[in-house]
């Protein structure tokens, strides 16, 4: 370990958090000038769907890659990299002429911001000496909570530059980060262990599943496409055998196979991603097309749900330390299962207080929901696994957030509506749902308070 003392400690930190609010800010603050970019560029619902999901199929494939890169050839100089992609892509990507430029400019920040969190995850590791798990855990929990604020973020800037200022809005947290990571965190030292192994097989079938899946589902509105679902079966199947034979895998399969209680939290983090993004992707845009509002407007209307999520976290943290995991857990499903159900009385008239209100009561299932199922996870590992574990939980949440951009192009296919927005909650309240009867089973098994084993 490097050591450092607590001042440049502090510097260090900040210099990592701003770093990893990144990717979730990006995947986030696209949804209010969703309506802009699709008018500019004359873009189908499809479309858009690409546009969005495109991130988390580039997110989850580099982040668990660049992770062990980093192990490799230096956390410090991975994580400025990844700072210097993330500027390249925010620079040029206002000055897209067409879609496909766009999309590669987004692919370059998927791959920036991809970076961040793992080589920042690993630079804690290595020089932070005080309470280093407690930081870790708020730095992943505030990496989460904080795409809430993506839409008001968002919302509130747009009126002053139009949709480029989403890509603009990241150059003031990258100079600053970028001299705090130059300045505070220390130089690399010298791998002397063994040589990165390249898992070119796992990495070519995992992205091509992904894509596939991706590609099945968002064909669904022209009915089952049998021979890219049986194709799409056949890759995961294929993935799975391969790497579960390989000593240094890129997606370790055998430890959800070794963990048959993680591997339903994975599940359950999954759908629950699917709820949460699924609204903050549908949300905004029907606030500006249906209800007639501003981008400012749907924005500070998006903040309740954020709000909420984030003050009820700590107070969730605080209440299973206390009851255990099951009551608060159990709560937190109840309390989402209301607040996708009130999305069916959310019409093309309702008052914004209404909206602002329903979002709130999401925001507090989710506050609970995400904290209390990443503490959970973590009271059924040993410490030594922490690491696989939380880049594991980020790969989870990536695939929620495809599944959620799926749902959201299939549903409005024919556009945004009240009829096609009643379609996508009825999907969000069948998942909602399906996420009750995992929540009873596995918090039978997690121990109070979240403790490490």
């Amino acid at each position: 370990m490097i050591k450092g003392n607590k001042k440049q400690e502090k510097w260090i930190i900040l210099a990592i958090a701003l770093g990893v609010i990144l990717n979730p800010l990006n995947t986030t603050m696209i949804t209010v000038a969703l309506p802009s970019i699709q008018k500019e560029f004359q873009l189908n619902t499809t479309d858009i769907s690409w546009l969005i999901a495109s991130y988390f199929i580039i997110s989850a494939i580099f982040t668990p890659l660049i992770g062990k890169l980093s192990d490799t050839y230096g956390r410090k100089n991975i994580y400025l990299i990844g700072m210097a992609l993330v500027v390249i892509s925010s620079i040029l990507a206002p000055l897209s002429p067409n879609m496909p430029v766009l999309l590669a400019m987004r692919g370059i920040q998927a791959i920036g911001t991809s970076a961040l969190l793992p080589a920042g995850i690993g630079i804690i590791r290595n020089t932070i000496q005080n309470k280093q798990n407690r930081v870790i855990g708020t730095l992943s929990v505030f990496a989460t909570t904080s795409a809430a604020f993506g839409p008001t973020i968002s919302g509130l800037l747009i009126q002053f530059g139009g949709w480029p200022v989403i890509f603009y809005v990241n150059l003031p947290v990258l100079a600053v980060g970028i001299v705090l990571a130059i300045l505070f965190i220390p130089k690399d030292e010298k791998n002397t262990g063994k040589k990165f192994k390249w898992d070119f097989g796992g990495i070519i079938l995992f992205s091509l599943l992904i894509t596939c899946w991706m590609v099945f589902l968002l064909s669904l509105e022209d009915g089952l496409q049998i021979g890219i679902f049986i194709l799409a079966i056949v890759l995961t199947v294929l993935f799975f055998v391969f790497e579960k034979k390989k000593e240094d895998p890129f997606i370790n399969v055998n430890f959800f196979q070794k963990n048959s209680n993680i591997t339903l939290i994975y599940v359950q983090y999954i759908l629950s991603t699917v709820i949460f993004f699924a609204i903050l992707l549908s949300l905004p845009t029907y606030l500006q097309s249906i209800i007639g509002v501003g981008s400012d407007s749907a924005g500070l209307t998006m903040l309740s749900l954020s709000i909420f999520a984030m003050v009820t976290t700590p107070i969730a943290t605080r209440w299973m330390e206390k009851a255990g995991f099951r009551i608060p857990l159990l709560f937190s499903g109840l309390t989402g299962l209301i607040g996708v159900t009130l999305l069916f009385t959310i019409q093309y008239d309702s008052p914004l207080y209404w909206v602002a209100v329903v979002l709130a009561i999401f925001g507090i299932s989710n506050g609970v929901q995400n904290i209390g199922l990443q503490n959970l996870l973590y009271s059924f590992i040993h410490a030594s696994e922490s690491g696989i574990a939380s880049g594991l939980l980020m790969t989870s949440r990536f695939i929620g957030n495809i599944l959620a951009s799926s749902i959201y192009g299939l549903a409005f296919a024919t556009g945004m509506n009240d009829g096609n927005m009643n379609t996508m909650v009825i999907v969000l309240v069948v998942v909602a749902v399906v996420l009750l009867p995992g929540m009873i089973y596995v918090t039978s098994y997690g121990r109070a308070g979240g403790r490490e084993r």
